[in-house]
């Protein structure tokens, strides 16, 4: 389904964020590769933590839930046999599911979404489970990717850093659980390290220890560890409610989003400073974020890899702000559901927006007085694509048409009843 974004001057109303998708699909991870029956509360319902629920079953975890929480029965280091798992759309799920395929015979990951995660690529994650001693099949490094493992063996490996921290992230999952003590050398330039923060956290919750230097370029990772169950709660999405709070920044408003804490690890917590530097009056007091928006923005140079999922929301913001700004070091946005950089700035100039693109930044020549509109605009099947472009209509002369906006359900589903309590004049159209 379509969905039509109208003009919106104001905003007003309150809140709750999203659970975290990535700590969910982490949390159900870890509590399905401990022995016992681990509790999560709040976790996140989205169509890429849906898809961990999916496999993890699968797997052999014996899942129970209610509106409050996930129950889960694990199965420690000896996941089921099966044949096929499918990820969906998820490209983390996968990742990660790799290496735990590593510990079964023959798994095979279908290919159920060709023009988008079919498209991405996963080489060096294979690299490095060849290492371990594991047989993949793959075309050309992209889905269907057949997993022969049974008796991975851990040792010294190493693992690119260049186009994904999931890889690593995989690695740190699965290692712990191998007979043989491991080490990890990260190659390249490490993208996203807060998000293997992320990682390390949820891992050190669950029971395993991990020497981690401080770069995380290199981990020792002791064998023979086993995963506890353990009780976990779910913190506030900030990746989500980046685009409410950019949506907030560029009309005349007064938001609140409730269970966004101030000392989260996720990197994406950077939209609050960046709403901050682009003058956007704003406080963050007691996990309440409170945005009173004037639809005055200040551009500003950001550093995007820390905080690559809230990235394209900044952008959004800084259409409309005085002067010119640059995100850099944002490469690792072409290695997404789509090329977040060519295919959103192209989009981005349908409605009228001012933007440069190189291999590894975003140029984005404010426009205060606001853009065009009035066109029908692709998201590419991207969730954050859709988000963001969303933000730019809520400030277009024209209402815009976002194609196949259903597909924001793949880490927010609530996202447009979300933005119409807040007074949003958006519509679903077939």
């Amino acid at each position: 389904m379509d969905v039509i974004v109208r003009p919106t001057p104001t905003l007003n109303g309150e809140i709750g964020a999203l659970s975290s998708k990535n700590y969910t699909t982490r949390y159900l991870l870890v509590a399905a590769l401990a022995k016992g029956t681990s509790t999560i509360y709040y976790p996140a319902h989205s169509e890429d933590s849906d898809a961990m629920r999916r496999c993890i079953q699968d797997l052999g975890a014996v899942l129970e839930e209610d509106e409050e929480k996930a129950v889960i029965t694990g199965f420690g280091n000896s996941p089921r046999d099966v044949k096929e798992l499918n990820v969906g759309n998820a490209g983390a799920v996968l990742r990660f599911l790799m290496g735990i395929a590593a510990l079964s015979e023959e798994v095979t990951f279908v290919n159920t979404y060709p023009e988008s995660l079919g498209k991405r690529p996963h080489d060096d994650l294979i690299e490095a489970l060849g290492q371990l001693g594991v047989t993949v099949e793959h075309n050309q490094g992209k889905l269907p990717i057949t997993i022969r493992g049974g008796s991975p063996k851990g040792g010294k490996l190493t693992v690119s850093g260049e186009v994904s921290s999931q890889y690593l992230s995989a690695l740190l999952f699965l290692t712990p659980l191998l007979a043989e003590d491991s080490e990890i050398t990260v190659t390249g330039d490490l993208k996203s390290k807060v998000v293997i923060g992320q990682t390390l956290e949820v891992l050190e919750q669950a029971g395993i220890v991990i020497e981690a230097a401080e770069d995380y370029m290199f981990f020792r990772v002791p064998g023979g560890q086993a995963y506890q169950a353990k009780t976990y709660t779910v913190q506030g999405d900030y990746p989500g409610s980046a685009a409410v709070l950019a949506a907030a920044a560029v009309s005349e408003s007064d938001i609140t989003i409730r269970n966004l804490s101030e000392d989260s690890k996720q990197g994406e917590r950077a939209i609050i400073d960046v709403l901050r530097m682009m003058e956007v009056p704003l406080t963050h007091e007691n996990g309440n974020v409170r945005v009173k928006g004037n639809r005055k923005l200040k551009a500003l140079e950001f550093d995007g890899d820390a905080a690559t999922d809230a990235v394209l929301a900044m952008v959004a913001a800084a259409v409309f702000a005085n002067g010119t700004s640059r995100f850099y070091n944002v490469e690792n946005l072409r290695y997404k559901e789509c090329d977040r950089i060519t295919d959103y700035l192209t989009e981005l100039r349908k409605a009228g927006a001012n933007v440069e693109e190189r291999q590894a930044e975003i140029i984005v020549h404010g426009r205060p007085e606001g853009v065009e509109g009035g066109v029908e605009i692709n998201a590419h099947y991207d969730h954050r694509v859709i988000m963001a472009l969303t933000v730019v209509g809520l400030r277009s002369a024209q209402p815009i048409r976002i194609q196949d906006a259903h597909h924001v359900a793949k880490s927010y589903p609530q996202y447009f009843d979300h933005l119409a309590a807040l007074g949003a004049d958006v519509e679903w159209v077939k």
